[in-house]
């Protein structure tokens, strides 16, 4: 999993104040755990001693604010003052990493009781429902490593969403209402800002983009050397004001994400589909979502703070006992599609509903293991769903983005059953790579539900 986020991370180590345990053996701990948060690629900041009480353990987190670290590691290589995770708790709002480290095997006594003492915080801060990440294991072992990446990771996106700004253009589709959002729910279950935007204001906005602007980004579509099918330039000027309006308006109103009600209004209204845009933007790690899907907007930012990549919006078109049938009318990043110039690769089209331009057709990459996922509020609260699987050739050619996922875990006619009874919303988002054990985890830390 790849650490996005550069930001420092808090270590703290809790020591003790009185003799105990086999203190080489701490140093020893503290060495290799210095060692795997580098290998980690971990920017750490750290007190000169080990916190012992109270005043040290607030001077501490004091320390880590002012460096501005999003994350917190909590280190025991010695049993130390358990009182101590109330204060953490208290003073540090955000998730937290436990980390425990192993005894020394050669010796006849207790080295550390690490374990022990990691335990009874987890049990503490579970008391006082502060979420935490739990990593058990030698700092020198390849699969700590990678728990310990997973488990920051995971605090620092459940920490991202108290600070994340999204803003929506317009309101769900019509009809769409599957996809409504509350403002107070979002802000109130996952800390999470929306910023409501007039439609009619975006039309002018992308009506009123400059030539110089429009041509200039005009030049970077045709270098991509996209199969234009029965296209032409000419077609294209309106995706690139939409693409230039778009990024315009995240960088105006501070947004990490940006949901726009495309359907039917902008095909009206301004002549064209924006989805050549959105798949360019969704390509370059930009957080949009078509229809006014602001979960799902959420769910694509929630997968970028964890490391997961790029996503595909798409709904949920058809499936049987062991596999789904996934498709979007033109939306999908180049990066999940087939070569540009390859037999299956992406072209340029016309909306198969309404026959405007312009969409991106082709199928998705087969043979790639993905992960579909998606955020959904029902009955005031949020929830939380993943499943894998693998895409292989698909059933049957069709317009658009499509791909058939086999899933061999579980039954997708009693999945489906299970997902439509909790009110999960007809888009759901595809992501390559195997996801959902740090998506489940995500779930626990958040206090949402969870369906696996």
């Amino acid at each position: 999993m790849s650490q996005p986020n550069q930001s420092p991370i808090g270590l703290l180590t809790i020591g003790r104040k009185r003799p105990g345990f086999d203190q080489e053996w701490n140093q020893i701990m503290r060495g290799k755990a210095d060692e795997a948060l580098a290998a980690c690629g971990f920017r750490v900041v750290r007190p000169d001693l080990p916190v012992v009480d109270e005043q040290t353990t607030k001077a501490a987190l004091d320390l880590f604010r002012d460096e501005g670290c999003d994350a917190l590691l909590v280190l025991q290589p010695s049993l130390g003052n358990g009182q101590l995770s109330l204060t953490v708790a208290q003073n540090w709002e955000a998730p937290l990493v436990l980390w425990a480290t192993p005894e020394r095997l050669e010796s006849t006594t207790v080295s550390s009781c690490s374990l022990v003492a990691q335990h009874l915080w987890a049990a503490m801060l579970r008391q006082v429902n502060h979420p935490y990440e739990f990593v058990y294991g030698d700092p020198a072992s390849t699969d700590t490593r990678s728990s310990l990446k997973r488990s920051m990771a995971i605090c620092r996106a459940a920490g991202a969403l108290k600070s994340a700004k999204l803003g929506l253009v317009g309101a769900n589709a019509p009809g769409f209402i599957d996809m409504a959002v509350d403002l107070s729910m979002l802000k109130k279950n996952l800390g999470v800002q929306l910023q409501p935007l007039s439609l009619a204001m975006f039309i002018e906005r992308v009506k009123a983009v400059p030539e110089q602007q429009m041509a200039g980004d005009l030049k970077k579509v045709l270098d991509l050397k996209l199969n234009m099918g029965k296209l032409t330039q000419d077609d294209l000027t309106t995706n690139s004001r939409y693409y230039v309006a778009i990024l315009d308006l995240m960088a105006e109103e501070s947004l990490d994400g940006i949901a726009i009600q495309c359907w039917p209004e902008l095909s009206n209204m301004v002549g064209q589909w924006p989805y050549l845009a959105f798949s360019r933007l969704t390509n370059e790690g930009q957080i949009v979502a078509l229809e006014g899907d602001v979960d799902a907007a959420l769910t694509c930012l929630v997968a970028k703070k964890l490391g997961m990549g790029i996503g595909f919006i798409t709904d949920w078109l058809e499936h049987d006992k062991n596999s789904v049938m996934f498709w979007h009318p033109g939306n999908a990043p180049a990066s999940m599609l087939n070569p540009v110039g390859s037999p299956d690769g992406p072209s340029l089209n016309y909306h198969f509903n309404i026959q405007k331009p312009a969409v991106v057709d082709g199928p998705l990459k087969t043979d790639v293991p993905v992960t579909v996922t998606r955020l959904w509020n029902c009955d005031g609260k949020y929830h939380l769903l993943g499943f894998e699987g693998q895409i292989v050739k698909p059933r049957r050619k069709l317009t658009g983005n499509y791909a058939t996922v086999e899933v061999a875990d579980r039954n997708m006619l009693e999945y489906f059953e299970s997902m439509i009874h909790a009110g999960v919303p007809h888009h759901v988002v595809m992501f390559h790579g195997q996801h959902s054990d740090t998506l489940q985890r995500l779930a626990r830390v958040l206090g949402i539900s969870w369906l696996g």
